[in-house]
């Protein structure tokens, strides 16, 4: 199908906009991960999205598969570009020309995908990278701006830069700088965003705080008032999120844009894998910021103005995420992986309670358990290779199925691994010492999952086959860069 031109391209963004202002009636989104060996339909998504009002979400690739669930969804979307393409994105304005071509102006057609953001990289200024992509994001700004403009649709299509909050400093919100060596970058990438009408957007972790830090005050994390308030001056901070907030406030106001509007790219707390992530203060944080952020009553430095946007972090929970910084990562997910809600959530969109995905294809229901027959003792060599592939997060310390004995723990192992490999009576041998039960070992909250069907890369190896579409445009990505030499 041809893009737009001219008046088409007009009133195509007209015919989007008047769309999403039917959907879109707050500022609530959501980030839509997909890091998950058990993934639904991305069509199931979208409906989940739809049924609960979502009107805003956030990817961190232009998977085709999501984008064309998307298509006429009337959804605002922002998509990710991650940081491993920045550095040719930088350095090629074919490679920008040729990106926007396949992911941005091919689906801004009528009826096509209300993409409203593209985020030029995911933290691409947090401290661990030791400034690897620092050089990068600004020229890969300015060629994507550049390919936006070309197709008319730079005026609608904001880039944005999402920095953890690393990125500034302070011991007290007032004093907050952007750290030493970003001061002069950050002013750059900032300049650039006011220019073209582009939000700041920052992925604030109050868990994160509590999480890293013994000393850190409970309550402060949340929303309820704490005994441990901040006291900067005249204003007094009673949640860790209005501080982070205003010291970012304070650092952007230090290099001559203080009015600068603000998205937060991420936000959220997850349910297991730590002593301080459960249901209960999962439910606890995320309503209590919803409340708040919806009261508008912003922030000390804000008053009356809170964020533009949030996106809670996040919709699902994804069982491939890296475990690094802690088992809690594949965790955060207002719904389970086959998008059942966790606990009652109002996200003040006016539909009440989240809602369950429906339609969802599940595997039969049947598990692979320890075999209570056999001798259990050479079973920790193949729950190790088990959990090596599977998710078992949840057997660890802090973890929800972390009391359930050893025979317990080996049975989950063993279950983990039949799903994650679709069931295949194989899976569960384990030289003798796995049987497949068709009555749920599930112990208390500890849940023995059934994994769900599903055509997009959720079998070991289709990851591979779904990839394909990537490996094929980075083959021409670098054609492109070829004939420009």
């Amino acid at each position: 199908m041809k893009d737009f031109d001219g008046v088409g391209r007009v009133l195509l963004l007209i015919s989007i906009v008047l769309g999403s202002i039917l959907v879109v009636e707050s500022g609530i989104g959501v980030n839509w991960g997909t890091l998950s060996s058990h993934r639904l339909s991305p069509s199931v998504v979208v409906d989940l999205l739809k049924e609960n009002r979502i009107g805003k979400v956030k990817i961190f690739d232009a998977d085709p598969n999501v984008l064309r669930a998307l298509m006429g969804s009337g959804i605002e979307v922002m998509i990710g570009i991650p940081n491993e393409m920045l550095a040719t994105l930088s350095s090629s304005p074919a490679v920008a020309d040729l990106w926007v071509s396949q992911n941005v102006s091919r689906y801004a057609v009528k009826g096509g995908v209300n993409i409203r953001y593209i985020a030029v990289g995911n933290e691409p200024f947090l401290s661990n990278y030791q400034g690897q992509f620092q050089s990068f994001v600004l020229p890969a700004m300015v060629n994507l701006q550049q390919s936006l403009a070309k197709v008319n649709l730079a005026g609608y299509v904001k880039l944005v830069v999402p920095c953890n909050a690393d990125a500034y400093e302070a011991s007290l919100p007032s004093q907050g700088s952007f750290r030493p060596e970003l001061t002069q970058i950050m002013t750059q990438i900032v300049s650039f965003l006011n220019s073209n009408g582009s939000p700041f957007i920052v992925n604030i972790y109050p868990f994160l705080s509590l999480y890293q830090s013994s000393d850190f005050p409970q309550d402060y994390a949340f929303f309820d008032g704490s005994t441990h308030p901040v006291v900067d001056g005249s204003n007094i901070y009673y949640n860790a999120f209005d501080g982070n907030f205003d010291t970012l406030v304070a650092a952007l106001n230090k290099i001559g844009y203080g009015q600068m509007p603000i998205v937060i790219g991420e936000v959220g707390w997850p349910t297991d894998g730590a002593f301080s992530a459960n249901l209960s203060a999962a439910r606890a944080f995320n309503q209590g910021l919803i409340n708040h952020v919806l009261s508008n009553k912003g922030t000390p430095l804000r008053p009356g103005v809170p964020p533009l946007d949030i996106y809670l972090f996040s919709l699902l929970d994804e069982e491939q995420k890296s475990i690094l910084p802690g088992n809690f990562e594949r965790h955060w997910g207002i719904f389970s992986f086959d998008g059942q809600a966790k606990y009652p959530l109002n996200l003040g969109l006016g539909n009440g309670i989240l809602k369950n995905a429906k339609d969802v294809q599940y595997l039969p229901s049947r598990w692979c358990v320890a075999n209570p027959s056999q001798d259990l003792g050479s079973a920790s060599n193949h729950m190790k290779l088990a959990c090596s592939m599977a998710d078992c997060t949840t057997l660890l310390y802090g973890g929800s199925c972390n009391a359930i004995g050893e025979k317990g723990n080996i049975s989950y192992a063993f279950n983990s691994y039949y799903q994650l490999q679709k069931q295949d009576a194989r899976s569960c041998d384990f030289d003798g010492l796995g049987m497949v039960t068709f009555l749920d070992p599930s112990i208390g909250d500890c849940h023995f999952l059934v994994g769900v069907t599903d055509n997009n890369c959720s079998c070991v190896g289709c990851g591979i086959l779904c990839g394909l579409w990537l490996m094929t445009l980075w083959v021409v990505i670098y054609l492109k860069i070829f004939e420009s030499l």
